[in-house]
C-alpha cells in the first residue's frame, strides 16, 4: 500500500510538471492581425517569399528553414535550400511534404487560397507585410519569438533601428524633394503613401508625389507624372538604367532638366527586409543630390 501511494504521488508530480509545458505555447500577432501560435519553437520553417527568407535569417532562424520561394538569393546560405515555387505559384504538395511547423508568408503576394489550405491542415502561417521601417524590426523579433532565437533577433532589430535612426536624423528634416518612384515602366506603376517604399522616401526628406492614391501599387499614366513635375525620379532596376531613358524627352520636367534620374537595385529597395536600409542610403544620397542641383 505504501509503495502504491508513492507511485501515485510520483505520477501526480509528473503530470503537474508537464502541465506548464503543455500550456507554454508561443504566440505572436502577424501583419494580418492574426494570432499565430506554435506549441514549441519552430524547427521546420518554410518561407514563401524572398523577403520572408531574409527576415528569417536576420532573426537567427536560418538553420531551421527547410524550404524557400524562388529568388531567395540572400543570404548565400539560402541558395542551398529546396525551392517550393515562386511567390505567386506555390507548390502546395511540396510545402506539405516538407512537414513544416511554421510557414512565413507574404500577405499581399501569396495566393490566399494556398495560405488558407495550409491553415486547414493545421500548419501555423505567419503573414508578413511590413508597411514601415519599424514593422521590419518587429517582424524580425516576432520570428525570433516563434523560432526561440530571440536573442539574435533582438540584436538584429536593435542594429536596424539604430541605422534607421541615424539616417532619419541626417535627412528627414532637410528641404523637401518631390519624388516619383517608378516600380515598373510598362505599364507605368508607382506606390502610394501606405507602401514601405514611401516610408523610405519620407525618411530621406522626400515627398511621394502620388502618396494620396488609394491603391498600394497603382498604375498611372505619363501625363500624371508630367503634371506632378517631380524634382527626382527614382526607379528600381537590375543595373539597367535604360528603364529611365523614356523620361529624357520630357525636358521641361524638373527631374529631367536637372538630370535627377536615379536607379536603385531592385533587391535593396523592393524587398521588405533589413537590406532596405542599404536601399534607403542610396535613396537619401540621390535625394540629396537632387536638393543640391537647386542650390
Amino acid at each position: 500500500m505504501k509503495t502504491s501511494a508513492w507511485r501515485l504521488l510520483l505520477l501526480l508530480v509528473v503530470v503537474f510538471a508537464m502541465v506548464p509545458v503543455a500550456l507554454a505555447k508561443i504566440e505572436v500577432q502577424d501583419d494580418a492581425g492574426k494570432i499565430v501560435s506554435v506549441a514549441k519553437p519552430a524547427r521546420r520553417i518554410v518561407s514563401l517569399s524572398p523577403h520572408a527568407t531574409e527576415l528569417l535569417f536576420a532573426a537567427g532562424a536560418g538553420p531551421y528553414v527547410v524550404g524557400v520561394a524562388a529568388y531567395s538569393d540572400y543570404p548565400q546560405a539560402a541558395g542551398d535550400i529546396p525551392r517550393i515555387g515562386d511567390a505567386s505559384g506555390l507548390n502546395l504538395e511540396k510545402i506539405v511534404g516538407l512537414r513544416p511547423d511554421l510557414v512565413v508568408a507574404w500577405k499581399s503576394g501569396n495566393p490566399p487560397r494556398v495560405l488558407k489550405r495550409l491553415e486547414e491542415l493545421g500548419i501555423p502561417v505567419f503573414r508578413s507585410e511590413p508597411r514601415s521601417m519599424g514593422d521590419i524590426a518587429e517582424n524580425i523579433e516576432d520570428l525570433g519569438m516563434l523560432a526561440d532565437t530571440l536573442d539574435v533577433a533582438r540584436r538584429e532589430s536593435a542594429d536596424f533601428r539604430l541605422r534607421y535612426s541615424d539616417l532619419r536624423s541626417r535627412y528627414a528634416h532637410r528641404k523637401a524633394v518631390g519624388v516619383f518612384y517608378q516600380i515598373w515602366h510598362n505599364p507605368l506603376m508607382t506606390v502610394n503613401g501606405q507602401h514601405l517604399i514611401s516610408d523610405v522616401i519620407q525618411l530621406c526628406g522626400g515627398i511621394n508625389v502620388f502618396s494620396n492614391l488609394p491603391t498600394l501599387t497603382p498604375q498611372i499614366d505619363i501625363e500624371a507624372v508630367l503634371q506632378a513635375n517631380p524634382t527626382a525620379i527614382v526607379a528600381a532596376g537590375f543595373n539597367d538604367s535604360t528603364v529611365l531613358d523614356g523620361w529624357k524627352k520630357w525636358t521641361y520636367v524638373d527631374a529631367v532638366k536637372k538630370d535627377n534620374l536615379f536607379l536603385i537595385p531592385f533587391n535593396l529597395i523592393a524587398r521588405q527586409s533589413p537590406r532596405i536600409l542599404d536601399g534607403a542610403e542610396r535613396m537619401c544620397a540621390a535625394l540629396q543630390k537632387a536638393r543640391a542641383s537647386y542650390e
